[in-house]
């Protein structure tokens, strides 16, 4: 399935490939990538089981957008220490992702790629099928994995909206 204008990047329209994630529903299955003591690691939902989850999903973190929106979750999300599970999604490699995180501080946040298969961007219908990166968005998912919150950027250019999602996590704790 692919949705044809589901987002815009620069006021072009952009088709995403998948089904849009639905609040209220289980979240949609990936295995993503992470490099984390020395080591490649998967992540799967089931590894955010247990505590409130955010995802905060960018195109690239070589951009300025993307690069601003880890760097505003990671502050926000900073008082809320162990209690949650924090996750930036991209098609970065994991390698990379990792350098932008040590030079810009970010400990809040973990990043993981879906650089191998694209599975999360697929399943949850954010893979830009004309540039294949990732659109932008938020998700957050309660201590089971099923989507209290679901946004899809528009405009893949502008940033999401962070109170809505910030709120909808803390709502869970």
């Amino acid at each position: 399935m692919s949705r044809p204008g589901a987002v815009t990047f620069k006021g072009n329209p952009m088709t995403l490939v998948g089904e849009a994630v639905q609040v209220g529903r289980p979240a949609p299955d990936f295995t993503l990538h992470r490099f984390a003591d020395g080591a490649m690691q998967r992540v799967t939902p089931a590894d955010l089981k247990g505590k409130p989850t955010i995802i905060s999903v960018v195109p690239s973190l070589d951009t300025p957008v993307c690069q601003k929106q880890t760097k505003t979750f990671n502050q926000d999300l900073g008082a809320l220490g162990d209690k949650i599970n924090a996750v930036t999604v991209s098609l970065d490699l994991p390698f990379a992702m990792n350098r932008f995180c040590g030079a810009e501080g970010i400990t809040n946040i973990k990043t993981a790629s879906d650089y191998q298969d694209r599975s999360f961007g697929r399943n949850w219908g954010m893979l830009i099928d004309e540039l294949k990166i990732l659109a932008r968005g938020v998700f957050v998912l309660d201590r089971d994995g099923k989507v209290v919150y679901a946004e899809v950027v528009k405009e893949v250019a502008q940033e999401p909206n962070y109170e809505a999602a910030l709120k909808a996590l803390k709502g869970l704790l």
